[in-house]
């Protein structure tokens, strides 16, 4: 006799995806830690590119299983463009930033792209913001100014790079509101990565000169080559986690495990980098997390 199938209940599907989104997020902070481990070496934006190589390889591989030749066009390429452009100028400003300042920091000011994205798609979408959601987005740019308050005066205006990674990715996400339906995560994963490889090209070729104007890049060491490719990897199975999350609860859910990525990179600053964010510093850090969870809650209803 057959036994009756097992039902797993709303509640514990929840769980297991607050679970993974946890570790998805967790691991995307892992990488940044191991990405901050090659500064000095290498240029941000060629790490970058680098690292998007061994993505666009393995993306590549996954989407031509999966789907043959077909899964890799697409009908919108300028679209896609931009998508790539938005996540190659933010990974090149946050690995540039995460080599000058700290990690926890760099990570904490990003972490305004929900209120870039909230007030992008009020100016540039037609879509409704609140009294409340400009409150929470000037209560963030708050913060921001309390974390960068001692950087700015030791960095200058590369303390901003953080910013300027919060900018491309709101402007990526609302790209990606534009590419609903086109495909499932694995595709717009595969196209992101390769239409930021070219970008990446171009941003290297221009920013990496030496100091006659040249373009000047050494040779990668073995070990730098080899953390890229791990980034690469983790990235991809934590964007896989993810989406195994969104599967499981609902993105309302799911939104708010992200900031995990916050207490991982102060772990990490503290215990391999010797990094510890003083009271400022993690006062401007709830103010841009605090406001964050309110705007959640806010586009949750």
């Amino acid at each position: 006799m057959a036994e009756p199938p097992v039902r797993i209940s709303a509640r514990s599907q929840t769980q297991t995806g607050m679970v993974l989104a946890l570790a998805g997020f967790a691991l995307l902070s892992c990488g940044d830690g191991i990405i901050k481990s090659i500064a000095g070496e290498w240029p941000g934006g060629a790490v970058a590119t680098l690292r998007y190589v061994f993505g666009a390889i393995i993306l590549t591989g996954l989407m031509s299983a999966r789907e043959g030749q077909s899964g890799l066009v697409t009908q919108r390429p300028w679209l896609h463009l931009g998508r790539g452009a938005s996540v190659a100028i933010g990974g090149t400003c946050f690995f540039a930033a995460i080599f000058l300042m700290p990690l926890a920091e760099a990570t904490a000011i990003q972490f305004t792209s929900p209120m870039f994205v909230a007030v992008g798609s009020a100016l540039f979408m037609r879509e409704h913001a609140s009294r409340a959601v400009w409150a929470c987005t000037l209560i963030a740019f708050a913060g921001v100014l309390i974390v960068l308050r001692p950087n700015l005066g030791a960095l200058g205006w590369a303390a901003l790079l953080p910013v300027g990674t919060a900018l491309t990715m709101a402007s990526m996400m609302i790209l990606n509101r534009k590419a609903i339906g086109e495909g499932g995560a694995l595709k717009m994963q595969y196209l992101i990565s390769v239409f930021a490889l070219p970008v990446l090209v171009v941003l290297t070729l221009l920013t990496t000169r030496d100091v006659h104007g040249q373009f000047s890049l050494p040779m990668p060491s073995t070990s730098l080559v080899i953390k890229c490719a791990i980034v690469s990897v983790t990235a991809s199975c934590a964007h896989g986690l993810l989406y195994m999350a969104t599967e499981r609860a609902s993105a309302a859910v799911i939104a708010p495990m992200t900031y995990v990525q916050l207490i991982v990179s102060i772990l990490i600053g503290y215990f391999a980098y010797g990094d510890v964010p003083d009271l400022t510093a993690m006062a401007g850090s709830a103010l841009i997390v605090g406001a964050g969870l309110v705007l959640w809650r806010i586009q949750a209803r």
